[in-house]
């Protein structure tokens, strides 16, 4: 149903405007629909070719990592994680191995890998520190930062509400201007992007 629009009768009285309860009724309706219409216009998903948002959040040591100066005018690659789901996720540990190996391609492309870990707050910083045990030392161009309570994964509208579970693992590839110019999420554990279909979507962008 379409909202409703507010109408008034100036001529019908020298005072104020005088509304029925009907169309008071109506204005809150159409209040109500344009804060709606508005938020949800936010609300989504970036799509190829929309600007990725920016955020900060922390690595498991404290850091603060804000997306924008990370990218700092460059090519960046943007990875949701499931991050810690109760458990660490073996396709997760897979695929930031593979982008580690790769590092120095990415490197080469003058490209930044980002990699985001969620879950619930609850010792989610001491549970990423054990995932990176599982990885050799991060690259200096590849960096891990935790999603506690999943501000940025609900900003990018990724949570994947459901038992055991916490984010669709999802990769975005952002040009220098921060705009989105691919994207893969995957509503299974497995399906990721590799680290070469990356270096391959970068060198066609």
């Amino acid at each position: 149903m379409p909202c409703p629009l507010l109408t008034f009768h100036p001529a019908e009285a020298k005072g104020p405007p005088q509304f029925s309860s009907v169309e008071l009724g109506g204005s809150f309706l159409a209040i109500a629909c344009s804060l709606f219409l508005g938020a949800s216009a936010f609300a989504q998903t970036p799509a190829v070719g929309a600007k990725a948002p920016d955020f900060t959040l922390s690595t498991p040591t404290g850091k603060a990592v804000t997306l924008s100066t990370e990218q700092s005018g460059d090519d960046l690659v943007l990875v949701f994680l499931r991050g810690f789901p109760g458990y660490q996720c073996p396709y997760c540990v897979k695929q930031v191995h593979d982008f580690a190996d790769h590092a120095s391609d990415f490197k080469a492309k003058n490209t930044r890998v980002l990699l985001v870990y969620p879950g619930p707050p609850a010792d989610l910083d001491q549970h990423a520190k054990e995932f990176l045990e599982k990885q050799s030392e991060l690259p200096s161009n590849v960096v891990l930062v935790t999603d506690p309570d999943y501000k940025v994964t609900n900003l990018y509208r990724l949570r994947w509400d459901a038992p055991h579970e916490t984010a669709y693992p999802s990769t975005f590839i952002l040009d220098k201007k921060g705009m989105v110019v691919f994207e893969k999420i995957s509503h299974s554990h497995g399906d990721r992007l590799s680290a070469q279909d990356a270096l391959d979507h970068l060198s066609t962008n």
